[in-house]
């Protein structure tokens, strides 16, 4: 199943249609109209500056930490509350997706669960 976002609302779009997504923002974006969506990997504890960068500047991370669970859980752990106070207190969101991924959004965007 995937779906079509036209500003506020969102329509469902039949398997092998179409797949794109259209988001209309006014603020924190590079261009009028157009917010940045990115997918970033979660290596080591210090990538965490530069995802935080990228959220402030109004970005829409898709975040994947599969790297740094494997290698340290207890870093894992640590740069995820980081980036949790620090998406909190900027009053974005911030949701996992299944075992391996979060969502991390500015406070344009909001997750919706």
């Amino acid at each position: 199943m995937r779906f079509k976002l036209f500003g506020n609302e969102m329509e469902e779009v039949e398997e092998g249609g179409e797949g794109w997504v259209e988001v209309n923002m006014e603020h924190g974006t590079a261009a009028p109209g157009r917010v940045g969506i990115s997918v970033e990997k979660l290596n080591e504890f210090a990538d965490t500056e530069r995802i935080l960068r990228s959220v402030r500047k109004g970005n829409i991370i898709f975040l994947k930490i599969k790297g740094l669970k494997e290698k340290d859980i207890g870093e894992l752990k640590r740069a995820v509350e980081k980036l949790k106070k620090a998406i909190v207190a900027n009053n974005g969101d911030i949701a996992g997706v299944e075992q391996e991924w979060l969502i991390l959004t500015p406070e344009s965007a909001s997750v919706e669960r």
